[in-house]
């Protein structure tokens, strides 16, 4: 296989994180999720939980994040000018940007797409799934409540639309941004692998 860099944006409890993961075996190369957040963290000092957090959901509301980085410009970085958010985002972007120079890989997640959006040989793709479906993986494998899920789905994946929307000035989840959209709740989690590998085969 000649080089590939695959992206894998997702909705939350969508299950494209074991997709990354899976597709990473099959195709004998490295998936980037956790260990992006272990890289960051080591370069700027930040605990990981923090940095898993803020490295790709936009905590509480829009505006509320663009006023408290205004306010941590000036009073918790040391000369760098920036908030503690946009600090994780440029090194988590330099880190993203020097794994898809090392080789064909999987990254999941953080933007990856629009970071590596003058790559010719990047294959992005978004995993979304109905609601239902999301909700039973939630329920089952992170073991969220039933009856709160729904509610927690929805934050999570607005979180993840404003960051998205915040760095790239692009809508997290349209069509238009990525390759390819595969509904996990129809295809399941190996039948989203085969369709990627089956478009690896004719990308251009």
């Amino acid at each position: 296989m000649e080089k590939k860099i695959i992206t894998i944006s997702r909705q939350y409890g969508s299950g494209g994180r074991y997709v990354g993961q899976k597709l990473s075996e099959k195709l004998g190369i490295p998936c980037y999720d956790e260990k992006i957040i272990d890289m960051v963290a080591k370069e700027s000092g930040f605990a990981q939980d923090f940095v898993a957090e803020k490295g790709e959901r936009m905590t509480g509301s829009l505006l509320f994040n663009i006023a408290s980085s205004l306010s941590y410009a000036n009073n918790i970085l040391s000369g760098n000018g920036m908030s503690l958010q946009d600090e994780i985002y440029f090194i988590q972007n330099r880190i993203i940007k020097d794994l898809a120079e090392k080789g064909s890989c999987v990254i999941v997640g953080r933007c990856a797409d629009y970071i590596l959006r003058e790559r010719k040989d990047v294959l992005n793709i978004f995993i979304y799934a109905d609601m239902e479906s999301k909700m039973e993986r939630a329920v089952t494998y992170f073991g969220l409540e039933k009856e709160n899920v729904s509610a927690i789905l929805k934050k999570k994946d607005k979180a993840r639309s404003n960051h998205y929307k915040y760095y790239t000035d692009q809508e997290w989840g349209m069509a238009s941004n990525y390759d390819l959209s595969l509904n996990s709740g129809i295809l399941g989690i190996d039948g989203c692998v085969e369709m990627i590998e089956k478009a690896l085969t004719i990308a251009k």
